[in-house]
């Protein structure tokens, strides 16, 4: 192995803060040894602080309408080809329970940015889920105002997704155009000040995108504390302007979660859908490296097509049962169990809240 990744994964072992270089020089661990080392590693430092349970958290997307019109995601305003829809609260409200009957510990409410959802009414459907089941509820709908945050957190809102997508601030604007990384970091600060569990990420494999700035991303990260971080590869969707972009690298991106896990041993990490969409057993290669999460989609059968973010998503053509019954298998395959818990945060500051 090289010398400066040697001294890296050394000190990483320790558990001591790295610096800036030393997540480049592990993040540009070579294959074989290295990466062999590197994943190993992470996955003492996950069984350390999470055991080998995996959470389970249900995701509905309950609208694919954005305001957005970001280059990389079909779900942006100018795609005119896709066919758009807002569940209806009584099918969310099914689906919950649902989801209840099955075990999981969160709810995922997910949607593009859509302002027909006042916040009064997006916290709303967050109260009604929240009777459903004995589950924590976790938001995705992008940026709003600081009122409608709070709005949401008094209804029930334990935790609240919202990725950085690129700790870049050029190449955030350029991929998401009329937006900024410092609004976008500004309102993770909002969120933090409300209580809520954080979670943010970023994708691997943006066009433009460097080893540095992946290194960046994981720093952001750390300063910002969080409770989650989604690390997922750039998958291209043919109704965007980033089409014949090459996809994120499978290897970088599994590099990138290992890193994430040296640098954020108490943060949940998913084993995202997308590097599921990457590889068949993308999934399984993420919880050998760092992962404690799935977040499987349980949105009904006619709608799980149409939340298109990127092209072919792993399980969209499954019905919820039928997911549920791979990822069981999956995660027997690889001498992990599921948690009955509701997956808080390990810190020390989440454990009233258990």
């Amino acid at each position: 192995m090289g010398e400066n990744f040697s001294l890296a994964l050394a000190k990483a072992a320790t558990g001591d803060k790295l610096s800036r270089q030393q997540i480049i020089d592990l993040l540009g661990a070579l294959p074989g040894e290295e990466e062999n080392q590197l994943f190993k590693l992470a996955d003492q430092v996950r069984k350390q602080h999470f055991g080998d349970e995996v959470h389970l958290r249900g995701i509905i997307e309950f609208s694919n309408y954005c305001r957005n019109d970001c280059y990389y995601c079909g779900l942006r305003r100018s795609n005119k080809q896709i066919q758009r829809y807002r569940i209806p609260l009584a099918e969310i409200i099914k689906t919950a329970q649902y989801a209840a009957e099955l075990g999981y510990g969160t709810i995922v409410l997910q949607s593009g940015e859509d302002p027909h959802y006042s916040g009064s009414e997006l916290a709303e459907i967050i109260r009604q889920v929240r009777q459903a089941g004995n589950f924590a509820i976790t938001a995705c709908v992008g940026e709003r105002s600081r009122e409608d945050f709070a709005r949401m957190k008094e209804a029930g809102a334990d935790r609240y997704l919202l990725k950085h997508e690129t700790a870049d601030p050029n190449l955030f604007t350029q991929l998401r155009p009329a937006t900024t990384l410092v609004e976008r970091i500004k309102k993770i600060g909002w969120l933090k000040e409300l209580g809520y569990q954080v979670g943010s990420g970023n994708i691997v494999g943006l066009p433009g995108q460097t080893v540095a700035t992946l290194a960046e991303d994981i720093l952001l990260l750390r300063d910002l504390d969080v409770e989650m971080a989604g690390l997922g590869p750039f998958v291209p969707h043919h109704q965007t302007p980033l089409r014949d972009s090459k996809p994120g690298d499978l290897s970088l991106t599994l590099k990138t979660l290992a890193v994430a896990r040296l640098v954020l041993p108490q943060t949940h990490l998913p084993a995202t859908t997308a590097i599921g969409t990457l590889h068949p057993a993308g999934r399984q290669m993420a919880l050998g490296c760092g992962a404690n999460v799935i977040m499987p989609n349980l949105s009904p059968e006619s709608y799980r097509e149409k939340y298109q973010i990127y092209p072919d998503k792993a399980g969209s053509k499954e019905n919820p049962a039928e997911s549920h019954r791979k990822i069981t298998a999956l995660l027997t395959e690889v001498g992990r169990s599921i948690s009955t818990g509701r997956g808080d945060s390990p810190k020390e500051k989440f454990k009233n809240e258990r």
